[in-house]
């Protein structure tokens, strides 16, 4: 028993001494509001996070399907700066309490979810930033193909030594294990010291990028033909489309509307993590599309077809005896896009993997461990066989944005409409009777009927979307589903709160802690409260 003891110990994360159950299913050093000297993120580096997360490949390919729908490239093009422009406003609603009182999303959902409520919704985030995190590796994997075929031809010849049931071979699975060892690094540094990272991509992915450009519109003699292609569709089929592919790239954006507070938590002032972020996700994006479809139409011109993934394009460009300055080129390029890889999943699934992981178990995980934890579910899930079947695939991430927007409906509601502003920090830690968030056991059960209600109004629309004969109007409301489940669940929430008044709901709009922490803190002062749930008097220092 006393080895068991030991053992347990040595995989406990840092914390103070003697803490009571309550404490350590509620808190550690990661869950804390951030210490002043870690709110290191200025405006600059929020904007260089979107240009780090943006340059990558889904987003270069994003407008292919749109094209493919029959739209030409600048109503696609329009699209892209369409749905990237309205989510903004989304996720800098939600990232605000964030940037206001320095939690991240787990805290933050705490606040409408309840202390115990909100382990679902954290759970759910927690899945989908590590089954990502496979994804965007594998996609990782192929630009180390093409990297080491620059430097070492005989790569592609690599006799295949694993069997057909691995869904994969010799030389894909060294590719996707060499990028997933490359990206364990970044992990281990600190959320406010990794915007070092993104600012040297913000650097040199733009770089690489016109460079590729440019290449290839020299190598085609010309733009190609696809900026010359008119639009087959018109009137509400074209309006339709145009719907479709805006909903598209916001159901993108889905998963970091939801985790915003994450980052924002880090901000040195709340305006550094506001307007950076209203204009640079848009803005990146249709820069990157563009960029995307005059390659692709370039690569047209000289292939006599159109390829979209970048990463294939550069593959074609090495399989005609290429001289060395091509070699060169395309080891650049791939590069940079392993860089862009390697960014896109630091920036989107491990952090919020770390910070969900942290605050599902945060006796024994913090936000390193649960980074590698995400790594480690992403190389054993075989993400390459999600892959292969891309349609089921795409449909479950395209539902899966249901069950967010819902999420971020009712945080959105509780923050600006029911509490106006108004934070109790402290009660964010404490489970008991007395916290605001405390509500029925620890569950908020107005939000979880608002959440189910956003899920539902789709319910029917997915359903058609996985090829089951549905009206048309449900087909529709699965169309517009982050709209429809982010509005019914916030409006329900709304009304269930008016019916049902919580702890703490105010009448004026004012961001402030009533629990005064970041006061406590600065001041050093001793909580001494002594109710039940209340943390001790160790802990307390921090409130």
């Amino acid at each position: 028993m006393g080895l068991v003891n030991r053992v347990i110990r040595r995989l406990e994360v840092t914390h103070e001494p003697e803490l009571t159950l309550a404490e350590q299913l509620t808190a550690n050093d990661d869950l804390l509001p951030v210490e002043p000297e870690n709110r290191t993120w200025r405006g600059y580096n929020y904007v260089a996070f979107w240009v780090a997360d943006m340059f990558n490949i889904n987003t270069w390919m994003i407008v292919s399907s749109m094209i493919q729908l029959g739209m030409s490239w600048w109503q696609a093009w329009i699209c892209v700066l369409l749905g990237y422009g309205i989510a903004t406003p989304f996720l800098v609603l939600n990232a605000r309490p964030g940037a206001m009182f320095h939690v991240t999303f787990p805290i933050v959902n705490r606040a409408s979810f309840g202390m115990f409520g909100s382990l679902w919704c954290v759970f759910n985030r927690a899945a989908m930033a590590c089954i990502w995190y496979g994804v965007q590796a594998s996609i990782g994997g192929t630009c180390v193909l093409v990297i080491l075929r620059a430097m070492w031809p005989s790569i592609n010849t690599l006799p295949n030594s694993m069997p057909v049931s691995s869904g994969t071979n010799t030389r894909d699975f060294l590719c996707f294990f060499l990028f997933w060892l490359i990206s364990l690094p970044a992990i281990w540094f600190p959320v406010h010291k990794i915007r070092h990272f993104f600012v040297v991509k913000t650097i040199v992915m733009p770089i690489a990028a016109i460079a590729f450009l440019i290449w290839c519109i020299v190598k085609a003699h010309g733009i190609g033909p696809i900026v010359h292609q008119r639009s087959a569709l018109h009137g509400s089929d074209l309006g339709w489309a145009m719907v479709i592919s805006s909903m598209s790239c916001i159901s993108n954006m889905a998963t970091l509307i939801t985790n915003a507070p994450d980052f924002a938590s880090r901000a040195r002032t709340p305006s550094a993590a506001l307007y950076p972020q209203l204009f640079a996700p848009p803005v990146t994006s249709s820069i990157v599309s563009l960029i995307g479809i005059l390659v692709s139409s370039s690569s047209q011109a000289i292939y006599g077809e159109a390829i979209w993934s970048p990463v294939d394009l550069l593959g074609r460009f090495l399989d005609d005896d290429p001289s060395s300055a091509t070699r060169f080129g395309v080891w650049f390029i791939s590069a940079s896009f392993i860089i862009a890889q390697v960014s896109t999943n630091i920036s989107a699934n491990s952090v919020s993997a770390g910070c969900d992981l942290t605050a599902l178990l945060p006796r024994f995980i913090n936000i390193r461990r649960g980074g590698y934890i995400a790594a480690i579910v992403g190389l054993c899930m075989c993400p390459w066989n999600l892959l292969k079947s891309s349609n089921e695939f795409t449909s479950y991430l395209s539902a899966y944005s249901v069950f967010l927007s819902s999420i971020a409906g009712v945080m959105v509601m509780e923050y600006y409409v029911i509490r106006k502003g108004h934070y109790n920090v402290r009660d964010l830690y404490i489970t008991g009777e007395g916290s605001w968030y405390w509500y029925t056991y620890g569950v908020n059960f107005r939000a979880y009927v608002a959440y189910v209600a956003g899920i539902l109004i789709n319910v029917v629309g997915f359903a058609g979307a996985t090829g089951r004969e549905v009206p048309l109007a449900a087909t529709r409301i699965y169309e517009l589903s982050f709209f429809t489940g982010f509005g019914v669940s916030a409006i329900v929430y709304w009304t269930l709160n008016r019916c049902f008044p919580v702890v703490g709901a105010a009448d004026t709009f004012e961001e402030i802690d009533v629990s005064g922490y970041d006061e406590s803190r600065a001041n050093g002062l001793r909580d001494t409260d002594s109710k039940d749930g209340a943390p001790s008097e160790t802990i307390s220092e921090r409130y």
